[in-house]
This record gives C-alpha cells, sequence and structure tokens, in this order.
C-alpha cells in the first residue's frame, strides 16, 4: 500500500513537472483588423485563408534607375503593414520582386526595354544595370529602416514558370500566338469572366474608346496584352520558348511570382495605385484563365507623393532622390533630414491619401520627431509610483484602434502625441502610473514608436557618426604632420588606408576636407 502510495505521488509529481504552461494568446485573436479592399471598394475584416497566416505580394521596382521617392512611399507603406501584421503575431510571407526585365513598364505592349535602353547609354551590359540599380534600391530602403522581404524573387530567375503559365492560358483557349509572340484574348476571356472589376471598367467602353491599329498589330483586339514577346534580333535579354526567342510580358512576371511562392489564391496583394489598372486588372485576368479562381482576397493600393504640390518629374526639375534627402544635395530642401524624420513625415499621411512633400511639411515633421523621441528618452528616466491615475490600457486600445481601421498611422501617430503628453505630466509628477502600468505604457510606446512604425532614435546614430568624424579629423591632423615634417610615407599611408575604407580626402586652400 506505502509502496503503490509512493508511485501515486510520482506519478502526480511528474505530472506537475510536465504539465503545459499556459498558452499566451497571439495578439491577433484580441484584435479586429480592418482593410480597404480596393476590389469591393470597402473596408473588409481581415481573415486570412490560413488561421496566423498571412501572405502578401507587393510589386516592387523596375531596377533600371534610382528608386524614385515616390517608390519609397508604396514602400514604406507596405513595410508598415508587414511589420504590424508581425506584431500582431502571424506568421507573415511578404513576396516583393524585383522586375529585371524592363522591357514593358506600362500598357503600351510595344513599350522599349528600359532596361536595355540604360544599358546603351551608360555602355553596360544589361544585367550590370540590373545590379547596379538593385544595390541602390537595397541601400535606400535599408536606409530608410525597412524590414526585408521574407522573399525577393527576379523576374529572370522565373522564365520556365512564365512559359507554363502561358501553356495553360493557350491550352484554354484564351491564350493565341501570332508571328512568335503570345497575347492574351480579352474578349474571349470576358466571355466568362470580368476583366475590368477591379478598375471598375467595362470592356466594350474599353474597346470603343481605344484607337484603330490599322493593321500595324498582331492582336487581334486592341486591350490584348502580351503575355510573351518574341525578341527583335539586337535585344540582347532573350529566352527559347515554344513560340520564339524572348521575353515574357509585365503583367504575367508578377502573376509567376506571386502564386508561384504563395499559391494561386492567397491573401494580400499590393503596390501604388497606378498599377491597379492595367498591371493589376491583366494578373487577374492572368490568374483566373490559368486556375479557374480569382487569386486574391485584398487587393491594396497605395496612393502617390507630390511635390510642391505638383507631380514629380525629372523632365520639369520637379523631382528628389531619397538620397539627396539624406545628403541636402538638392535645389528643393533648406538642409538635408534624416531617414527616420523622412518616414516620420511620410506617416503622418494615411497610405491611401495623396501626400505632399515639400520643405516647410518635412521641417515641421522634424519638430514632432524630435519631441516624439525625447519623451521616449524620458521614459526610461520614469519612476512608478503605488497607483495609476491614468487609464493606460483604455490608451492603448486606442492605438490598436487606430492600427486596425485600415493602418491608419496619422490616427496613431496622435495617439502617440497622447502619450507624450502622458510622458511630460508623469515627470513633472502631476499624474503617477504603478509598476505594471508603467511597465505597460513603456511597452506599448516603444512596439508602436520603433517596431510598428519603424523609427528609430537618430540621437543614437549621431553620437557614433560624430565619433567617426572626430576620429577622421585626428588622421587628418596626422596626416598634416606627417607632410609638415616631410614623412610623405606616413602622409601617403593613412590617405591610402581612409580611401580603402571609403573615405575620400581632398585637399585645399581652407585644408583637407573628407566625404564619405
Amino acid at each position: 500500500m506505502e509502496a503503490a502510495s509512493h508511485a501515486f505521488l510520482r506519478g502526480y509529481s511528474v505530472q506537475q513537472e510536465i504539465a503545459p504552461k499556459k498558452i499566451k494568446m497571439p495578439l491577433y485573436s484580441s484584435q479586429s483588423l480592418k482593410i480597404y479592399n480596393s476590389l469591393s471598394g470597402e473596408k473588409e475584416t481581415f481573415k486570412p485563408i490560413h488561421e496566423g497566416n498571412v501572405g502578401m505580394y507587393v510589386c516592387g521596382p523596375t531596377v533600371y534607375s534610382n528608386v524614385h521617392l515616390g517608390n519609397v512611399r508604396t514602400f514604406m507603406s507596405f513595410d508598415v503593414i508587414f511589420r504590424y501584421f508581425l506584431h500582431l503575431d502571424y506568421k507573415v510571407r511578404y513576396v516583393r520582386n524585383i522586375t529585371d526585365v524592363g522591357h514593358i513598364v506600362d500598357d503600351v505592349d510595344e513599350g522599349e526595354d528600359k532596361i536595355a535602353k540604360k544599358a546603351r547609354l551608360e555602355q553596360l551590359e544589361p544585367m550590370e544595370v540590373v545590379q547596379r540599380y538593385t544595390v541602390d534600391f537595397h541601400e535606400i530602403l535599408s536606409a530608410f529602416n525597412f524590414l526585408p522581404p521574407s522573399i525577393e524573387p527576379t523576374a529572370t530567375g522565373h522564365i520556365i514558370e512564365h512559359i507554363e503559365i502561358i501553356k495553360k492560358i493557350i491550352d484554354k483557349g484564351i491564350g493565341y500566338e501570332a508571328n512568335g509572340s503570345v497575347y492574351f484574348d480579352v474578349v474571349k476571356f470576358n466571355e466568362t469572366n470580368h476583366y475590368g472589376v477591379l478598375s471598375g471598367r467595362n470592356i466594350e467602353d474599353m474597346l470603343a474608346n481605344t484607337r484603330d491599329l490599322d493593321g500595324q498589330s498582331d492582336k487581334r483586339n486592341p486591350q490584348d496584352f502580351a503575355l510573351w514577346k518574341k525578341a527583335e534580333p539586337q535585344h540582347i535579354m532573350r529566352w527559347p520558348s515554344p513560340w520564339s526567342d524572348g521575353f515574357p510580358g509585365w503583367h504575367l512576371e508578377c502573376t509567376a511570382m506571386s502564386t508561384k511562392y504563395l499559391g494561386n489564391h492567397f491573401d494580400i496583394h499590393g503596390g501604388g495605385m497606378d498599377l491597379k489598372f492595367p498591371h493589376h486588372e491583366c494578373e487577374i485576368a492572368q490568374n483566373e484563365a490559368c486556375t479557374g479562381q480569382t487569386p486574391v482576397n485584398y487587393w491594396m493600393h497605395a496612393n502617390m507623393l507630390t511635390l510642391n504640390g505638383k507631380k514629380m518629374a525629372k523632365s520639369t526639375g520637379n523631382n528628389i532622390l531619397p538620397r539627396e534627402i539624406l545628403t541636402g544635395e538638392n535645389t528643393i530642401l533648406s538642409k538635408a533630414f534624416s531617414a527616420s524624420v523622412a518616414r516620420f513625415f511620410m506617416l503622418q499621411a494615411h497610405y491611401r491619401s495623396i501626400l505632399d512633400f515639400s520643405d516647410d511639411a518635412i521641417v515641421a515633421a522634424e519638430k514632432g520627431y524630435k519631441s516624439l523621441m525625447e519623451a521616449m528618452a524620458s521614459l526610461k528616466d520614469i519612476s512608478a509610483g503605488t497607483n495609476s491615475s491614468i487609464d493606460i490600457q483604455s490608451w492603448k486600445q486606442l492605438c490598436y484602434d487606430a492600427m486596425n481601421d485600415d493602418f491608419n498611422t496619422p490616427i496613431l501617430i496622435a495617439q502617440l502625441f497622447e502619450g507624450v503628453r502622458f510622458v511630460n505630466l508623469l515627470k513633472e509628477g502631476k499624474e503617477t502610473l504603478n509598476a505594471e502600468d508603467l511597465n505597460s505604457f513603456a511597452k506599448a510606446m516603444n512596439a508602436f514608436v520603433f517596431d510598428v512604425l519603424g523609427l528609430e532614435d537618430e540621437k543614437v546614430s549621431d553620437s557614433s557618426n560624430d565619433k567617426l568624424e572626430g576620429t577622421i579629423h585626428m588622421l587628418i591632423e596626422m596626416r598634416k604632420q606627417a607632410r609638415d615634417n616631410k614623412n610623405f610615407a606616413l602622409s601617403d599611408q593613412i590617405r591610402d588606408q581612409l580611401i580603402a575604407l571609403g573615405i575620400q580626402l581632398k585637399d585645399g586652400k581652407e585644408g583637407t576636407t573628407f566625404s564619405l
């Protein structure tokens, strides 16, 4: 009996040891997120296809030039969306492509290959152009503190997938070959489906408003778009296919890459407002023709960025590159601004609204950003009281409510400034928070400011920059002393080692300056 009781107790203790810990519920289970769906024109409650998982595809850049500031804004919107999903404890597969075959960048299928054109102008191979501007793209996005996507496929890496999709569309009777090129028959597709479902267009109206091509085209209808283009003899970027040596259509690239990594039916497809028609419209048509099902549950579109109230354009000089904001080397702004200030400025507008960029606007944003960072620094030094005079939980939920309302960053920022006011009141001793509430408040402020909005405290980076500059100035002084002492070998050694680190010295009448 005694032995049995001992055995029972041993079993009980083992059970105690292996008893599961209390499972923390994912945050998304307590937050109801609504997303504006371009397909329905309404805000819809977000329900992922697979619980706890999000599949999101965003159209990336065509890498034939430096990334445009408007593109940076679009990618920033989806960076924040990505960050918020992660904050809500979703597992996210975020796919953002690189278009490295740049033959078509608008709805004109006969458009010139942008990458090939740039290659000729700069006397480079097309893939050298691709590499140069892909590196630039990554550097800019890194400077603005973007999280890298889960997968970043390239169009040229998926030629086989393009060809297989085209074969299926031809087999369905909706694709046709003409002189080595393959086109999508929009009229045929529209007999059973709705071409124009995303943009709200009517095919009869589109056909009526399209000029006749006077028999110059191989297309059956003016609205038909290229799935595969036969390469001209001078076209360097070409691949073999059953129809010709050529290259895939622009619209097809995104269909191939999105379905490859997210499946034929996934949660979110995003991009700039300018891609809604024809690019995303064609993606829907291609996918439906190939698989028989609609590809995406939620279509999301970020709006454009203007400069001083006008459209940005290189031709008019009304243009600024992201890097020029950081260096101050431009004719638009009064001085250089940090990436975090520029990021804060952009997030003060909702992603679906037009945002006007100007010197006055970013100067004002800088003041707001600095006061937010000052409050974040002060928050660390606040001591807990015995009781709480501020309802932190209600405030915290208002922050979530803002983001749950179609990722409304301007409302979130307004709530964060309410948090700044709390910080000042706590500092002055006019309000108190107990230890639990103070911890909850600090965690929420840090999560929304740094994790969700992706801002950085530039003072931290400034201090490291100051140290670097101080070290370089010391080496410049040592080099000057070496030259004064006619120790040219040491002088040259200091200069060469700095060059090897990417630091360029420039000797002038006023002394020696440097550039990084």
